[in-house]
């Protein structure tokens, strides 16, 4: 269950996924298969080779982009969460949720 966006935000997100940019957006998350874990960021584009390369550089494969729905994305939680978000000069993001 995803919580603590807001309509622009994500409306935002989208349209930056659909032109093909590299766009990160996160959220308050809860699944019982993480526990601890209590934000994702998903970090999307419609561009998959770009995607797929984009992640690559941080270790990610490929195969575990999220490409259900309309906006392919790779799901950031927990250490590489915080990892990559501090690479990418965004670890803001994860303050404005005081994990």
């Amino acid at each position: 269950m995803a919580f603590g966006i807001k309509r622009d935000e994500l409306q935002r997100w989208k349209a930056a996924v659909d032109n093909g940019e590299i766009a990160f957006l996160t959220h308050y998350w809860t699944d019982e298969r993480f526990p601890g874990c209590k934000t994702v960021t998903k970090v999307g584009c419609r561009d998959l080779d770009k995607l797929a390369g984009w992640g690559k550089q941080y270790g990610l494969k490929a195969e575990w982009m999220d490409l259900r729905g309309d906006y392919p994305h790779f799901d950031l939680f927990g250490e590489h969460q915080e990892r990559i978000m501090a690479a990418e000069g965004m670890a803001h993001q994860l303050k404005n949720f005081r994990r």
